[in-house]
């Protein structure tokens, strides 16, 4: 695949990012293709972020976007794919930290013309990240990461952090912008792209994933997400671990039982997962136990 021209595009709220947005147009200019690097800001309320990320603009061939009402996340991502002028998106998280001084030249070498994922790898551990539920869990599922594994089942393992996606394929098959709340657009987008047949190449070119949130604020997201997947659980058999799990339990005694455990002692596996020590264990079951008992 020759590229010679690439729109990069970051999503944010309420995330600082103009370093990584300097470090990308850095790369862009040492790898000699034309570029732009645009930013969409999906509403976010934090003045100091929206002063530190307003200095995009003053940066050359980068734009930043100000929107005053959140989209969500799957709009947000089809308003900048509207608004890239060249044929190549790459889509990053604003949250993302470029670990390789080859993360560009990577993917315009990459073999392929249609989607390519380089995927996410956990930065190095830190003293204050061990009590981290997120840190704990995203590392646990590292092995996974890899482009091996993604490969195996590539149309499950999107994941909008890091992709490249050709453009005319994007504004074909847009986001679907029924997900406007937290998880699994990008799941819906990797089925879309199975249905009609679109190549995936999954590479070893991660982006670093540096920034934890809180643990009260991750179970938080993770029930956000729960409550995506029930919402949209037709839409997403065969793409989800935990809806594949669920539908293989054919006994309903047995689900009763799971939905009265979480009832009995849920809120207090929500105090374990929010406090210093997470075990990742009881994240397993509270998560199964609470998207049983959604209504």
């Amino acid at each position: 695949m020759a590229i010679r021209s690439l729109s990069i595009l970051i999503p944010t709220y309420n995330d600082p990012c103009f370093e990584l947005v300097d470090t990308l147009r850095h790369q862009a200019e040492a790898t000699g293709i034309s570029y732009e690097i645009i930013v969409a800001d999906d509403g976010s309320t934090s003045e100091e972020t929206l002063k530190t990320n307003s200095a995009i603009d003053s940066l050359p061939n980068c734009r930043y976007l100000k929107r005053s009402q959140n989209a969500g996340r799957a709009a947000i991502r089809n308003f900048l794919a509207q608004e890239a002028h060249y044929p190549y998106l790459l889509f990053i998280d604003s949250d993302m930290t470029v670990i390789s001084n080859r993360f560009l030249a990577d993917y315009l070498d990459a073999d392929c013309d249609t989607v390519i994922d380089g995927g996410i790898t956990v930065c190095p551990f830190v003293d204050h990240l061990k009590g981290n539920l997120r840190y704990r869990y995203e590392t646990a599922e590292a092995p996974r990461h890899t482009a091996e594994e993604r490969q195996k089942n590539p149309y499950q393992h999107i994941h909008t952090a890091n992709l490249l996606v050709r453009r005319d394929i994007m504004r074909e098959h847009p986001f679907d912008e029924r997900f406007r709340h937290y998880g699994y657009e990008d799941v819906f987008f990797g089925k879309i792209l199975r249905q009609h047949k679109i190549p995936i190449l999954h590479i070893d070119n991660p982006l670093g994933f540096c920034t934890f949130e809180s643990n009260a604020d991750f179970v938080a997201k993770t029930e956000e997400g729960l409550r995506t997947l029930h919402q949209f659980r037709d839409d997403l058999r065969g793409y989800s671990r935990l809806l594949t799990f669920v539908s293989g339990i054919h006994l309903p005694v047995v689900l009763s039982v799971i939905r009265l455990l979480h009832r009995l002692f849920g809120a207090a596996e929500r105090r374990n997962l929010c406090g210093n020590n997470p075990s990742l264990t009881v994240f397993k079951y509270y998560r199964l136990g609470y998207f049983l008992t959604l209504k």
